[in-house]
């Protein structure tokens, strides 16, 4: 498994960890197990020794191994285990997990600003209030989010707006109408913004949400792209439902 420097801008060092601590989460090495020396691991990756030694250090800072002298590095501990968010289809089902999950909102960036749209997703309307926060569930950053509100929808209830998440406000106005709602998920890789606000190594593995809502006259009342946190993410499906 030769790691690559060209993978995004995560150093060796941290690509090696996250293939370490992923080891160590899904039980492939338990606690208290002596994982394999540092030369057989630097063959492995294809890394120096010092990328992996720098690699064993992150995960000792973290508590997950430790080093004992003259027998080894063991496991000491899983990584914490993040809470699981399934993925909603239907808009009701999205606003009740949101609504049961109550997840903390904080605001990053708060402003006015457009969101660039595709033909096909709607009309713009004629301004927006644009909202960048991040989503945390049981002291845990899940999410990070940049919302484009309607702002003529935004002034109905701009305190509601800021202090909550914005789908079951938006669902629970009076006269606002939704005449289609779309979401969008891809799997992709954390850029440095995206990593940085998720508590994340650069390029972990992350998903990506786009949602629209448009009115029923075809204007994008609400656009909110999402990143995830890949370990936050669950889809289940039926496949006979």
């Amino acid at each position: 498994m030769k790691m690559h420097s060209s993978y995004g801008s995560s150093p060796l060092y941290a690509q090696v960890a996250d293939v370490l601590r992923s080891r160590i989460a899904k039980g492939i090495w338990p606690v208290g197990t002596k994982i394999p020396p540092l030369p057989a691991l630097a063959q492995e990756f294809g890394a120096a020794l010092i990328t992996v030694r720098q690699a064993i250090q992150l995960l000792k800072a973290e508590k997950l191994v430790a080093p004992e002298q003259g027998r080894g590095t063991f496991v000491r501990n899983k990584p914490q285990t993040h809470p699981k968010m399934r993925v909603e289809t239907s808009l009701t089902g999205l606003a009740d997990l949101y609504r049961n999950s109550n997840p903390r909102v904080t605001v990053l960036e708060e402003g006015t600003a457009s969101p660039s749209l595709n033909p096909e997703e709607g009309f713009a309307a004629p301004n927006y209030r644009y909202m960048r926060r991040l989503h945390t569930s049981k002291g845990q950053i899940t999410s990070v989010i940049s919302a484009y509100l309607d702002k003529r929808i935004f002034d109905l209830a701009p305190q509601k707006f800021r202090k909550s998440v914005i789908i079951p406000v938006l669902l629970d106005l009076a006269g606002v109408k939704i005449g289609s709602a779309r979401q969008i998920i891809t799997i992709g890789a954390a850029d440095a913004e995206a990593a940085a606000a998720l508590n994340v190594s650069v390029s972990s593995p992350v998903a990506e949400v786009r949602r629209i809502f448009c009115d029923p006259e075809g204007t994008v009342i609400y656009l909110g792209e999402l990143t995830y946190r890949s370990d936050y993410i669950r889809l289940d499906m039926d496949l006979l439902g």
